[in-house]
């Protein structure tokens, strides 16, 4: 919903309405929260400025300040950094298994929802002193080096930068599609993985990427993935959303208790 259009709805609600009771800034905040929930203003959707929305409306800056702000306590909206107040980008929170190897692809489709794949950066040169250790490569051995921001109905969840060895995958091989899909077509399937899970905050450029403000809470996830013969075919660090994914695992008391 675009300004114009935003501007005509609330204006239709009738704040201004003698036969409602309460402040105006409660009509006003209960109309937006209206327009949220019956899906007109999407997740994401920039609002106006406070002296925008209070001229176009003909009410005064307070007004539209204490409702922005009763929003934003709720949960509604959320105020950026220099950029200025947005409807909330928050999400379902869901469950990921830390028992299961699976790629973002498959898991997201196997909850019912499209996954997509929005590429950052890719290219292919030698690896890192780290990556030839964790890879066991010798220095002159290629890597791809693939950064993606990866979606799940469109809305942003992870930014993942995966290292794999090119004697894996080719060099076109590596793109908007799974990763574990091209290992697998190329006959290096994944098997097994090693994670460590880490809960960090994201820098101001990470949370650009993810529609969060900077400095929200994320779980930063570096993965080391072997084949059947235990060769190394990925290393990965990820950074998810702390307010989409909860990790679990399950465990049981061993015998010797």
């Amino acid at each position: 919903m675009d300004r114009t259009s935003l501007i005509a709805e609330l204006s239709s609600r009738g704040l201004r309405d003698e036969a409602l009771t309460g402040p105006l800034y409660k009509r006003l905040a209960q109309a937006l929260t209206g327009l949220i929930q019956e899906g007109l203003l999407k997740p994401g959707t920039a609002l106006p400025g406070e002296r925008d929305l209070a001229e176009a409306l003909k009410l005064g800056r307070v007004t539209v300040r204490t409702a922005y702000r009763d929003l934003m306590a709720s949960g509604a909206l959320e105020s950026r950094h220099g950029s200025g107040t947005f409807v909330s980008s928050r999400v379902e929170r869901m469950e990921q298994s830390l028992w299961r190897l699976s790629s973002f692809s498959a898991d997201m489709r196997s909850r019912g929802r499209l996954p997509a794949a929005r590429i950052l950066s890719r290219a292919v040169n030698t690896p890192s002193p780290e990556e030839s250790f964790l890879l066991g490569l010798g220095g002159d051995e290629p890597v791809l080096r693939l950064d993606r921001l990866r979606l799940a109905d469109g809305l942003p969840l992870a930014i993942e930068r995966a290292v794999v060895p090119i004697k894996f995958l080719g060099d076109d091989a590596g793109g908007e599609g799974s990763l574990y899909d091209a290992l697998t077509a190329s006959g290096h399937r994944p098997v097994r993985a090693l994670q460590r899970l880490t809960a960090v905050t994201l820098d101001p450029s990470s949370a650009a990427i993810l529609n969060v403000t900077s400095g929200a809470p994320a779980l930063l996830i570096e993965r080391v993935s072997r084949l059947e013969d235990q060769r190394v075919v990925e290393y990965t660090r990820s950074h998810y959303r702390g307010d989409a994914y909860d990790f679990v695992a399950e465990l049981r008391i061993g015998d010797d208790l």
